[in-house]
């Protein structure tokens, strides 16, 4: 004899309870105390000087060191530009040079008239020699201070002239130095803008890098959660797994925001839109997981 099982109404609904029982425990316990998206810094590389785009190694998705040089603007202009000044001081210093020897030959014109007007002296107190003969050694005298000191005079306007080329030289330096692309930062090259030999001017961006070894996630919670967080804790991110499950990470508070703000429009309803939360940063440790831009949330610890 054949069993008939009756399903009554009441049957029916007590069913659906029990089977909804494990979801809603499951729900409670996944229940996130905020959310956010993982951010970094990121740097768009610019072009410091005018010119053809000579290389650019670097391709998106690459990692790159920083400092190291990964490319350069043609250098021709400023180049030539280096030779010529360097050519002017050269020639500057062969007149120092030649000014230096002239008073060289003065001094030692001087020290011998000195010695011609200490002997003439004598004589004139002796009464062996004239008046005019001692007025005419100290006037030599004075004639040789007077070229000494317009030698010493040409000698510091080509100082100044010197000084106003090294300055123009440093400018040129400075301007080959740009022509050398380089990173600030290590990180992974996230878009490229240009190819070699297009023309590139001060300004244009050439590339974008961001570190993705350490992302930040930021998420915004209510006053009444302040107490649940400082700086420096140490809590659970959560990510989204293959097949729809969840992964968690380690993660540790960086910054907590001072003042309150509106709850930002792209992550909330328009309900919550109008609370007033905090933001909050939490630095994530990126084994390639994180992407920018990509959703999280996060448990606090229980204090």
């Amino acid at each position: 004899m054949k069993s008939i099982l009756i399903h009554t109404p009441m049957t029916v609904l007590i069913f659906l309870i029990l089977l909804l029982m494990p979801s809603a425990c499951r729900n409670n316990n996944n229940k996130a105390d905020a959310y956010g998206n993982f951010e970094t810094d990121e740097v768009i590389v610019s072009a410091q000087a005018q010119g053809i785009l000579e290389f650019l190694n670097v391709a998106e998705g690459s990692t790159i060191e920083k400092d190291l040089v990964i490319g350069k603007i043609d250098t021709s202009v400023p180049a030539i530009k280096m030779t010529q000044l360097q050519a002017q001081n050269q020639v500057i210093n062969a007149r120092l040079h030649n000014l230096d020897a002239q008073l060289k030959v003065q001094e030692e014109q001087r020290t011998n008239l000195l010695r011609e007007v200490d002997r003439m002296e004598k004589l004139l107190r002796e009464n062996a020699a004239t008046q005019q003969q001692f007025d005419d050694i100290t006037g030599r005298l004075k004639v040789l201070d007077s070229q000494t000191e317009a030698i010493s005079s040409q000698r510091n306007i080509i100082h100044g002239e010197q000084s106003v080329l090294k300055a123009q030289l440093s400018e040129v330096k400075n301007q080959l130095e740009k022509c050398r692309i380089s990173s600030p930062l290590k990180g992974t090259v996230l878009e490229k803008y240009v190819e070699p030999g297009e023309l590139v001017t001060p300004g244009k961006g050439l590339f974008k890098v961001a570190d993705l070894d350490e992302m930040e996630l930021k998420v915004y919670i209510s006053g009444s959660q302040l107490s649940s967080v400082e700086i420096g804790d140490s809590l659970d991110v959560i990510i989204d797994g293959p097949d729809e499950t969840l992964q968690k990470l380690k993660g540790r508070v960086t910054w907590i925001a001072s003042q309150v703000e509106f709850t930002p429009k792209i992550i909330q309803t328009r309900d919550e839109r109008i609370n007033m939360v905090y933001a909050v940063k939490i630095s994530v440790n990126n084994d390639g997981r994180l992407k920018i831009g990509m959703p999280g949330e996060v448990v606090f610890g229980k204090k």
